[in-house]
């Protein structure tokens, strides 16, 4: 019955975040917010939902190891499906033409992962908050980055005026988006549940099914949401969700930082490290990929080396 609600959780969030991509797409034209910040914040948010509820879940649950380990997963699964899509569409060269400002969010998230297996070293509490200086640092770097982004609209965007026969008004859209968020953060809650008892049930631990099952799962709005940017002919809103998703999922675990008793990458179990690292490795790999742009000799290899470090970190989990 476990395995039964688990799927079928799946299935919904599947189904929620086609829609809320084809949602997402419309109120950027709508709004006149333009694709680069609606992918990075709203719907970059939205498809990160069931991550929210997992990773919180799991503290009520005591669980650190499956908080952290959702979080590390889920960012790598995210740059996986980024970099599978660059193979499959590489004569779109989607790293290459997406916009410039994108840089600086890739930028920022490479920072914002550096800091996680540092704290999973070594971290100050501040004594007041109650959390370790890794999760105030990350913070703040969110907050940089949100105001650089606001500060001017995507060159690309100004360029080109395509129109569009647009098949919801904003209203519709914004209302659209809205119940396909509550869905998803719905079946996000019972992923959480089901994935425990599966931890338990199969005796992989939780920072296997953290990791992989829970975090592969959680991840299926991100991966439908860039299938359907594709489909809608737009790169931008495909790269900044996953690239948005990554910084907000770090936020998910400064959240869960505040409502854990102590530090909790502290408490979270040192196999994170490993995994942890190689998630900085592939958002340094990203960050060249998307700064060199036509500066490399072959267009694949960023994407083929994080396909192959995800590969990696996937064995080192379940071995140790």
């Amino acid at each position: 019955m476990i395995y039964l609600i688990f799927i079928v959780a799946i299935i919904v969030t599947v189904i929620a975040a086609i829609k809320i991509s084809a949602y997402s797409d419309a109120i950027s034209r709508l709004s006149g917010m333009g694709s680069l910040l609606i992918g990075t914040f709203l719907l970059a948010g939205a498809t990160s939902l069931p991550e929210v509820t997992t990773s919180v879940s799991a503290i009520y649950l005591d669980n650190p190891d499956l908080a952290v380990g959702n979080v590390i997963g889920s960012n790598l699964f995210n740059l996986l499906i980024l970099a599978v899509f660059d193979v499959i569409y590489r004569q779109r060269k989607i790293l290459t033409y997406i916009d410039e400002q994108q840089r600086y969010t890739a930028l920022f998230g490479f920072l914002m992962m550096v800091i996680v297996p540092l704290a999973l070293f070594f971290t100050v509490e501040i004594p007041l908050l109650h959390v370790g200086v890794d999760t105030v640092l990350i913070i703040a770097l969110y907050l940089l980055n949100l105001r650089v982004m606001s500060r001017k609209r995507p060159k690309t965007e100004e360029a080109t005026e395509e129109i569009v026969k647009e098949k919801y008004t904003l209203k519709e859209a914004v209302t659209g988006f809205f119940a396909a968020a509550l869905t998803i953060l719905i079946t996000g809650t019972l992923l959480t549940y089901t994935g425990d008892q599966i931890a338990i049930i199969t005796g992989l631990g939780s920072s296997f099914v953290g990791s992989f099952l829970i975090a592969t799962s959680t991840s299926l709005p991100e991966a439908m949401s860039v299938f359907i940017a594709f489909k809608l002919n737009n790169s931008n809103l495909a790269a900044a969700s996953i690239i948005g998703s990554n910084l907000f999922n770090l936020l998910i675990l400064c959240l869960c930082d505040f409502l854990y008793e102590g530090s909790i990458l502290q408490s979270a179990s040192t196999s994170h490290t490993v995994t942890s690292m190689l998630l900085a490795v592939n958002s340094a790999i990203l960050c060249y990929a998307i700064f060199s742009r036509n500066g490399r000799r072959v267009y694949l290899g960023p994407s083929l080396a994080i396909i192959l470090f995800y590969i990696v970190s996937a064995v080192w989990m379940y071995v140790f």
